[in-house]
């Protein structure tokens, strides 16, 4: 399969309300270099994406599996930074806090704004975090 079908591929794929799509690198029989691509998708939609995936590449065939999830409880809210407020997502574990990250899209229409690296406004913002929530940086 051409590269340029992966994009577009991946572009179908989201389109269609999958929740993530991710290719891997593999070796087939007799040793052949190839990609597996994977969708994750909810049940309802199995025979879409395999419709999808059958007409737009060039497999012969899909295999599938369900696969359980554990996830976060998850809130969102706003903090104060010098470039605005900006959503973090928090994570809690049996009502604990583990986890608490800022939204990358604001991360990024921060950056592109201020001509700023992506990872600079992210370490900024991991500090205001670490500092509100965890520890002092």
């Amino acid at each position: 399969m051409s590269s340029e079908t992966y994009s577009y591929l991946y572009e179908q794929i989201l389109e269609k309300g999958a929740l993530d799509i991710y290719t891997e690198g593999i070796f087939m029989k007799k040793n052949r270099p190839a990609y597996k691509i994977t969708v994750l998708c909810k049940e309802k939609d199995l025979d879409k994406f395999t419709k999808l995936l059958l007409v737009e590449t060039s497999t012969f065939g899909v295999r599938y599996q369900k696969l359980k999830r554990v996830m976060l409880e998850r809130k969102f809210e706003k903090i104060e930074t010098k470039y605005g407020n900006i959503q973090i997502k928090l994570g809690y574990l049996n009502g604990e806090l583990i986890k608490v990250t800022p939204e990358y899209e604001d991360c990024k229409i921060i950056a592109k704004k201020e001509n700023l690296p992506l990872i600079k406004v992210f370490n900024e913002i991991n500090c205001i975090i670490s500092e509100k929530f965890f520890f002092n940086c």
